[in-house]
């Protein structure tokens, strides 16, 4: 049975490199928020309104977590077996819906606006992440997951190719900037949205991939993260460029979150009793870490902030 740690520093939050040190927070300790999901995914912070919500895919609802009163209440359900979750540049919520196969605006009077649901007249398979650039560009993953079976989706038949999205923000045309990875996944922008990072999820091992954007194309596609044994899956930026990454499976030494530099190297861990399978940034300053992980939902207060609109 998990336990919140009753002493400062907290030693679930652990220094794999000294530059890591900055970052954490001696009087900050994980934070269990809610437990109760089948698989926790997607999650995303409200500042407007304190809350985060997340989705629980099997269970086929997007869950919402009040920061002032910690109730946790159903936001949507059916919600199409969501995964990832963000908001665009005018703080609409953006989804990726596994059984619907496609991608969905939820407009300020809670009806849905359907973004993407084709490509070139064929279906896409099941989106599964999502973030949206400063240009209001935004930018999905679209692996099989969710038409292998009937857990997360349900079975269906592939029409395209594994890729990642753009959807423009002037003329709603879905452009495919890159095919060739395998299983593409989590996805997310470096500070300065000249680096686009992709999680290649059924690389083994998998991979974070780094590519050069120039605002027209894709280009220098190269590893920036071998995980080795690790499984990643989603993923933010802080403000210095540092990836905090989900995390976990096979040896529960691993589950949690990794943490590591531009340049792909491991500096910090955040353990946690199961796989985190993606995060993000909230509070009032974007300095609390909201961690999706198998059945639950964790926080943790660190001594950064995350990429504004990440």
């Amino acid at each position: 049975m998990w336990e919140e740690s009753s002493r400062y520093p907290d030693p679930a939050v652990q220094v794999l490199d000294p530059r890591f040190n900055q970052y954490r927070l001696p009087l900050a300790s994980v934070e269990r928020l809610y437990t109760g999901c089948r698989w926790s995914e997607g999650p995303v912070w409200f500042g407007d309104g304190r809350y985060v919500l997340w989705s629980d895919i099997p269970n086929n609802r997007i869950l919402k977590w009040e920061e002032e009163t910690g109730a946790v209440s159903v936001f949507r359900k059916p919600s199409n077996n969501a995964n990832g979750n963000t908001r665009d540049r005018q703080g609409r919520l953006v989804t990726c819906e596994h059984d619907a196969r496609r991608v969905t605006r939820t407009e300020y009077d809670g009806s849905i606006t359907v973004l993407a649901d084709r490509y070139q007249g064929k279906r896409l398979n099941s989106p599964n992440d999502v973030v949206v650039a400063s240009d209001g560009a935004v930018w999905f993953t679209d692996p099989v997951f969710g038409i292998l079976g009937y857990y997360e989706g349900h079975k269906d038949t592939s029409e395209t190719p594994p890729a990642v999205y753009r959807i423009d923000p002037h003329s709603g045309e879905v452009q495919c900037m890159a095919d060739d990875i395998e299983g593409p996944n989590g996805l997310a922008f470096s500070p300065d949205e000249k680096i686009l990072y992709v999680v290649a999820s059924r690389a083994n091992p998998r991979k974070i991939l780094a590519y050069d954007w120039n605002g027209a194309s894709l280009s220098n596609g190269r590893v920036c993260i071998d995980a080795g044994p690790g499984t990643p899956d989603g993923f933010r930026l802080d403000i210095d460029g540092n990836l905090w990454c989900g995390w976990g499976m096979g040896d529960p030494a691993l589950d949690g979150v990794r943490v590591f530099t531009p340049q792909g190297e491991a500096i910090g861990h955040i353990a946690l009793p199961e796989r985190c399978a993606n995060l993000c940034f909230g509070g009032r300053y974007r300095n609390r870490l909201f961690m999706a992980a198998s059945h639950g939902l964790y926080s943790l207060y660190v001594n950064t902030q995350g990429v504004a609109g990440g």
